[in-house]
């Protein structure tokens, strides 16, 4: 592995979240220039800005530079503290966009992390609190990663004024275990949320029916959960939404959502993630398309032994993550066709070797 006080460098905007994090994992120094450098507005954004103010709490000694212009930062990575922290979010991204990369680096703490977070809780652009809380935590189960972990939605806050409110709780491990899931089972039940906030609670209603409308032809263990939230829990703009959770008989999960739109009516938003959903399960695998990167990141921290997971094929941000992963971690995955003797499937099956990683920042007991 490379020295870990050699810089990784980087030119764009683009991936910055998760170069972030590999940066803090590894310990190595990273460079990023060349941000926005041609646009009108050239330089890093306010909710960019915000989560290096966010991974500055949630971390010990990390030093961050950024220039005159906003065009290039230098992150020199501290260790991560964890703790008690508060954070507001800018109203130009949701809350998903930053409890990302804290999921993926609080298990590393040296503390347990009990993180509030206000700002927009559902948005278009990135993951909702629904799916968070549902989908992507339990994700972490089969690395060992779930006794005190927990997404409790205190307020809910809709687009462009926001005023959610959510509490992340995450405890620490010492090490990864090593996963191996190969089998994506058959689809058994499907779940749901629909939530309406400052508008009529029928709405919330109109959608259940209209998406149990397709669901119930292909299986009969639906059910949809309408959350109506009141007064001052709902924030200060009026929306609503549909989150859908597909699982299979061997606890692989799929979801879709889709958020309201001015001027469609709440059916065409249920039937909209409706088809996401049958889509994403169609592309099948044991994991779907919005978790690729965080399985793969912790298939690399896993134990020195060989990890291997069954998804659909990479998106264009999973294959940027496993390239920067290279050049963090000089870790490669094996990537080969999980049926080879089917000319229709799709599927790939993803293998690597686990660096080993050890959570050394944690307080020993």
């Amino acid at each position: 592995m490379a020295q870990p006080n050699s810089v990784v460098h980087f030119s764009g905007h683009e991936h910055f979240r998760n170069r972030l994090v590999l940066s803090i994992l590894s310990g190595r120094h990273v460079k990023i220039d060349k941000i926005r450098s041609d646009d009108k507005n050239p330089g890093l954004r306010d909710f960019e800005v915000s989560l290096l103010r966010l991974l500055e709490k949630v971390t010990n000694g990390t030093i961050i530079e950024i220039s005159v212009t906003g065009t290039a930062i230098l992150l020199k990575p501290g260790i991560i503290a964890g703790g008690s922290l508060q954070h507001e979010c800018p109203l130009s991204r949701s809350i998903g966009y930053f409890l990302e990369p804290i999921i993926m680096l609080s298990p590393f703490a040296k503390k347990p992390i009990n993180l509030t977070i206000k700002g927009i809780t559902t948005d278009e652009h990135d993951l909702s609190a629904d799916l968070l809380r549902t989908v992507t935590l339990p994700h972490l189960q089969p690395f060992g990663i779930s006794d005190g972990l927990e997404l409790r939605i205190k307020k809910r806050g809709a687009a462009p004024n926001g005023g959610g409110e959510v509490q992340f709780l995450c405890p620490i491990i010492k090490q990864v275990k090593t996963l191996n899931f190969v089998d994506p089972g058959k689809i058994k039940r499907i779940r749901g949320i629909a939530h309406a906030v400052r508008v009529n609670p029928q709405f919330s209603n109109r959608m259940m029916e209209a998406s149990r409308s397709i669901l119930n032809r292909y299986i009969p263990d639906i059910y949809l959960y309408s959350d109506v939230y009141k007064g001052e829990e709902s924030g200060k703009s009026p929306g609503y939404a549909l989150t859908l959770v597909a699982e299979s008989t061997t606890t692989a999960l799929h979801c879709s959502e889709a958020i309201s739109e001015a001027g469609v009516v709440p059916e065409d938003i249920a039937l909209k993630a409706t088809r996401a959903l049958l889509s994403e399960i169609e592309m099948g695998g044991c994991v779907d398309r919005k978790h690729q990167c965080l399985i793969l990141l912790m298939m690399v921290l896993g134990s020195e032994d060989v990890g291997r997971c069954r998804m659909g094929e990479p998106t264009p941000k999973t294959i940027q993550f496993l390239r920067d992963i290279k050049d963090f971690f000089s870790t490669s995955f094996k990537i080969v066709l999980a049926n080879p003797s089917d000319p229709e499937c799709k599927q790939l099956l993803y293998s690597c070797y686990g660096t080993g990683y050890v959570n050394t920042n944690r307080t020993l007991a």
